[in-house]
């Protein structure tokens, strides 16, 4: 009989307070399918961790720990990278070391970026006579993964926990900017989302009734920074004060942005933020009430918050990572499991699969017709959209001696059989 073949599981991109499940779902998946599959390993910090040859032996963790990544946030587990496989001599690395470690399974969790790292470690392997296959694993807080019409890729975990972030982070500030208005008429706050007006748009799952005197500024309004000031002042002449959620992509100026390893703004390394030039500016022209414009920018808790998660999202998260092993044990390979939506008055979610292809390197936008005419607001039908991805109930989070009881995985590594390598781009920098 042929010995299993090892598995390497790697995430990639920003995490998500979910995406710990997926690798729960992919781990608990191939330790029920023992015959099939041999060691399954996590790359530490992604493609980075294999280009390294840092390869954590998940096989060997005690499964109370595995079973506690359902509820510990973002990537520390084994930790992500935003590094592009684009050189070929990184190319071959890291199928010398898939081979080194007979790895013949390879799982990627992460967003479009991830995808193009699948399908291009998949490429490359099968170029070389190397039999791999690989599956990628959906993840992403700003919902630009999939199709423009939405039909193959309805919506990705991490997105339903980060909008329920913002449904009950703007109920909170609403209670805020209610009570201070008299000092302090408008709340800026900045949502993540350097393209894509997902992340803000939740904002209105906060006040479906359109009852707060709320402004949603997505990246793709257009306004100038004039038209903004204009409709705030006009709000707060009307209901004497104002709630704005501005996206971090606004082009209101120039922020100093640097970017990553993708070419994406990293809009939380810049030197200036759209929150900033926005409260300034609203200040200096001076505001229709007494008082001034105050400003609040939310950082990386947006996608770590794991007591905001969604109970929706955090099934659908481990659900993907298992049938993605499912699916590669019945033979899927170059495919990423995807989640629709089944039809009817309520909520279903409905898997499929996607060719790595189809979604690699490739962001959905935010559909034009859920932008309000006015610009400053979105319809009904997002509304309908994401208000099911919220869930109703919290998430139970362990706790012991008053902390958050988090998984804590073994240093557990495989020993390294090729000599010592250092990534491309990395030597580039120097």
């Amino acid at each position: 009989m042929t010995r299993p073949k090892n598995v390497v599981v790697a995430m990639g991109g920003g995490p998500t307070p979910v995406i710990n499940n997926s690798l729960r779902g992919i781990v608990e998946g191939c330790a029920s399918h023992a015959g099939r599959f041999g060691t399954v390993y996590g790359a530490r910090h992604g493609v980075l961790g294999i280009l390294r040859e840092e390869l954590l032996d998940l096989s060997a963790q005690d499964p109370e720990e595995i079973a506690l990544l359902r509820t510990t946030p973002a990537a520390g587990a084994i930790g992500t990278a935003r590094y592009r496989l684009a050189h070929e001599e990184d190319l071959a690395r890291a199928v010398a070391v898939l081979r080194a470690h007979d790895v013949g399974y390879f799982f990627g969790i992460g967003g479009n970026d991830t995808q193009e790292v699948c399908l291009k470690l998949k490429e490359a392997a099968a170029a070389a006579g190397h039999e791999l296959s690989v599956v990628g694993v959906p993840k992403t807080i700003d919902n630009d993964l999939g199709d423009p019409e939405m039909t193959r890729v309805d919506h990705t975990p991490g997105f339903g926990s980060v909008a329920r972030y913002w449904a009950w982070t703007v109920q909170c500030l609403e209670e805020e900017n209610r009570g201070s208005a008299a000092a302090d008429p408008v709340l800026v706050v900045q949502a993540m989302g350097r393209r894509v007006g997902f992340i803000p748009a939740a904002a209105r799952l906060a006040d479906p009734e359109r009852e707060i005197p709320l402004l949603i500024l997505l990246a793709e309004s257009g306004l100038s920074l004039g038209e903004i000031a204009d409709r705030v002042a006009d709000t707060v002449r009307r209901r004497g004060r104002a709630l704005v959620v501005a996206s971090e992509g606004l082009k209101l100026a120039t922020l100093g942005e640097r970017r990553d390893a993708f070419g994406h703004a990293a809009f939380s390394s810049s030197r200036a933020t759209v929150a900033e030039v926005l409260v300034n500016h609203l200040n200096d022209v001076g505001l229709p009430a007494h008082g001034l414009a105050r400003g609040q920018v939310p950082g990386t808790e947006q996608r770590d918050a794991i007591l905001y998660a969604s109970p929706v999202d955090l099934n659908e998260a481990y659900e993907v990572g298992r049938l993605a092993v499912e699916w590669v044990a019945d033979g899927s390979d170059g495919i990423m499991v995807s989640i629709g939506r089944g039809e009817g008055p309520a909520y279903r979610p409905e898997y499929g699969a996607v060719p790595l292809s189809e979604v690699a390197g490739v962001d959905r936008p935010f559909p034009a017709g859920w932008i309000s005419p006015c610009k400053t607001d979105v319809s009904d039908a997002f509304v309908r959209y994401a208000r099911p991805l919220l869930g109703e109930d919290p998430v139970a989070v362990p706790v012991i001696g008053g902390r958050l009881r988090f998984a804590r995985l073994r240093p557990v590594f495989t020993k390294q059989k090729l000599p010592p390598y250092v990534p491309a781009a990395h030597r580039e920098r120097g």
